[in-house]
């Protein structure tokens, strides 16, 4: 009996035994997986509350364009024509509520997400988009606007104040991708400081990066999809499965200028990123969430404020994220967001920029309609997927 009892004892231990190790082992893997799904790249968090109330019982419709200035303001550029008649009640002749009214096209505001200017619109002199799309602000203070409406061919400058500048093109004057007088539904403005050479994300009707002389508009330059001559032949609906197409989709979402002299230009329902010398050049291009139909995945782009850049974000409005890529390699580090209303969220995510300390700034269109600010918090270990970055408790 005692052998029986001194053998099931020694059959327990040793099973204990083994547990203990399988328990060590599986840890120990558990360990190095999460290690091994870590990566060194920038870690955000949300700031909720930014920006501030808007004053006047106002409302964003589809928040369409952002930019930052010398000063770390914040500019936006939304569609107060979005807002029905529900949702401006105060608005309507007469009014059916106190609450509430369209804000202004342009809005300002201050790094503490106070409003500071709002203004735009129709007006004498120029031709306001019939649907803006894309602000910048330049390194002389010019605010410059697009616009995709149907008929819309030109880009407009401004002052800060509201002050019209100059147009280039015409409204409902478009020849297509190689016309050299009007353009085709402009997504996205950037403006080279060195070059005062402004690149114009053109777009939503034509086919290719057009860059002109920002003090004139007089044409400089352009081109289409790996440095070729714009075609504008439908390309039908993107196939994952095919080969990459030679001619960019519309809408082509963005062409922002790096530091160190590339263009990097959002080819959205083809769901890369392409980059180019100033020149037109092709260089490289990284495909992203490539199996993502419809909207696409590239939206748009901005730099981190490093002085290498070393970091690349990516707006991705159909999957409802922002990657951090490394700049040159165009490897996708990590990603941050996730469908949804609160902060921190996304619904259709559509711009993005940062200020000189590095912090996120995002806006949303279709019914996301709002303005986000992500806060900076240096470069670490983050997990490749970080979800909703809420703020850490401390």
């Amino acid at each position: 009996m005692k052998k029986r009892t001194s053998l099931a004892a020694g059959v327990f231990l040793a099973g204990l035994a083994l547990l203990l190790v399988a328990e060590q082992s599986f840890e120990r893997m558990a360990a190095e997986g999460q290690a091994a799904s870590m990566v060194e790249a920038p870690r955000f968090e949300v700031d909720p509350a930014f920006p501030k109330p808007l004053p006047n019982g106002w409302l964003m419709g589809m928040a369409i364009g952002i930019a930052a200035d010398a000063q770390d303001h914040i500019w936006i550029v939304h569609r107060p024509d979005t807002l029905s008649a529900q949702e401006a009640a105060a608005d309507e002749n007469p009014p059916t509520a106190k609450c509430c009214k369209r804000a202004p096209p342009v809005l300002q505001f201050d790094k503490q997400g106070n409003l500071l200017k709002a203004w735009g619109g129709p007006g004498q002199g120029y031709e306001w988009p019939e649907s803006n799309h894309g602000i910048f602000v330049d390194h002389k203070g010019i605010v410059w606007i697009g616009g995709n409406g149907t008929n819309d061919a030109h880009v407009l400058k401004f002052t800060q104040d509201g002050k019209f500048i100059a147009q280039y093109g015409k409204s409902g004057k478009t020849a297509g991708s190689n016309d050299t007088a009007n353009f085709g539904r402009i997504a996205k403005i950037f403006v080279d400081p060195k070059e005062n050479e402004a690149y114009l994300a053109d777009g939503y009707l034509n086919k290719r990066v057009a860059v002109i002389d920002a003090d004139t508009g007089a044409f400089k330059r352009y081109w289409g999809a790996y440095g070729n001559k714009p075609d504008d032949a439908n390309l039908g609906p993107f196939d994952p499965d095919a080969p990459l197409a030679q001619q960019f989709r519309t809408p082509v979402h963005c062409s922002d200028l790096s530091i160190d002299g590339l263009v990097y230009v959002c080819d959205r329902p083809n769901n890369r990123l392409q980059v180019f010398t100033a020149d037109g050049k092709f260089v490289k291009e990284q495909q992203i969430a490539k199996r993502t139909l419809g909207d696409g995945a590239v939206w748009d782009v901005t730099f981190s404020k490093d002085p290498q850049q070393r970091f690349l974000y990516v707006a991705d409005g159909k999957n409802e994220r922002v990657y951090i890529l490394n700049r040159q390699t165009l490897e996708v580090l990590s990603s941050f967001g996730d469908g949804g209303r609160q902060p921190g969220q996304f619904f259709a995510v559509h711009s993005i920029v940062t200020d000189s300390a590095g912090n996120l700034f995002t806006t949303e269109t279709y019914e996301g309609r709002r303005l986000q600010k992500f806060l900076f918090k240096g470069v670490t270990q983050v997990p490749r997927d970080q979800g909703v970055v809420w703020p850490i408790k401390k």
